[in-house]
């Protein structure tokens, strides 16, 4: 018998089943705090449950962590770990350390659909979706990786930009956020939450009314045929004139913004005529102005890439296009590169 995840219950579904168990509304409460508060998934250790609701929490239910089976650390600080799920299925979480505080990049599908042509794990091709138990005890996998390794810095961001689309997992994601969210549970605030997607019609305008995160949009591209050449499945599901338009759409908190993610690929998409193109783009979009990250592309380990990194004067030439226009553009600086946890480099193998 498959035993159901207690860790992928938002507090409402865990009200619901302690009910049909005959236990009162309180004591989905006093569970969600133990797990999510507290990080404990030993049900017989919850003390102030009754021994009988616990057998029988025990009887029918899993508590299960992902398993940390590797742990990499680059010499920037950041770590990897690679995680057995229940069915011995394999992902690739990544703590990256900032000035005051830890950022985790979140895994969401068991490789991934969309065969974007420069990243890592498009290579891997798709197996399954996670679960919101696994995508949210990833979480809970890290906190004890950080205590066990004396590491002061919170983890206080997450960002769903590892393995996988998040937006074809929508209904785990949604339950994910919810508990990650809870403020009986992590707490984490939603303007510390960032979903990443490709750009995938259904869910993407509901994901901005939920308020749960905010978005970023991987462009990598100012045409719709130079997307096509990159991220093909991506860019022919939803043209670049669509994606915009419901970009234009997207529901925004005051003071937010949607982030575009642009990689830089040596000689492909990185040069001025792409700067312009990108700046034309959005001259006349009619939402709030996004905010642009450039990253310089991390060539995958032990993968041939038809890519290259790009020039450093390119890159300079690039940002100052953009930012002549009056476009607000950030470098994010790449980590982890050293152990294959930088962006389009998780694979899941061990190190």
């Amino acid at each position: 018998m498959v035993k159901m995840s207690l860790l992928s219950l938002p507090l409402p579904a865990l009200e619901q089943y302690c009910a049909s168990l005959g236990e009162p509304g309180f004591r989905a409460k006093q569970l969600f705090q133990w797990i999510w508060e507290k990080g404990v998934v030993d049900v017989s250790a919850m003390t102030n449950l009754s021994k009988a609701f616990r057998e029988k929490l025990l009887a029918g239910c899993s508590c299960a962590l992902p398993e940390v089976v590797t742990t990499q650390a680059s010499k920037d600080g950041t770590l990897k770990l690679l995680l057995a799920l229940e069915d011995g299925e394999r992902v690739e979480t990544v703590l990256i350390p900032e000035k005051d505080h830890t950022t985790q990049c979140l895994s969401t599908q068991v490789g991934c659909a969309m065969g974007c042509t420069f990243c890592a794990t498009g290579t891997l091709g798709f197996t399954r979706n996670m679960t919101a138990g696994e995508m949210a005890g990833q979480v809970l996998a890290a906190r004890q990786v950080l205590a066990e390794r004396g590491i002061a810095l919170p983890l206080r961001n997450l960002v769903f930009m590892g393995m996988g689309e998040p937006l074809l997992n929508y209904d785990n994601l949604l339950d994910t956020l919810h508990i990650l969210t809870h403020p009986l549970g992590p707490d984490f605030s939603t303007r510390r939450v960032t979903v990443s997607t490709v750009g995938i019609k259904r869910g993407l305008v509901e994901l901005g009314e939920t308020g749960l995160c905010s978005l970023a949009v991987s462009l990598h591209a100012p045409t719709q045929a130079l997307r096509e050449q990159l991220m093909p499945r991506a860019a022919k599901a939803l043209p670049l004139e669509e994606l915009l338009a419901l970009l234009e759409a997207y529901p925004l908190k005051a003071r937010q913004r949607i982030t575009l993610e642009y990689v830089l690929l040596g000689g492909v998409n990185d040069q001025p005529q792409h700067a312009r193109e990108l700046v034309r783009l959005f001259a006349h979009f009619k939402g709030s102005s996004p905010k642009i990250n450039l990253i310089c592309y991390n060539p995958p380990q032990g993968v041939d890439s038809p890519y290259a990194a790009p020039q450093e004067a390119d890159v300079a030439e690039f940002m100052a296009i953009l930012q002549k226009k009056g476009m607000t553009v950030l470098r994010r600086a790449s980590k982890g590169a050293d152990i294959a946890a930088a962006c389009g480099q998780l694979k899941a193998q061990e190190g």
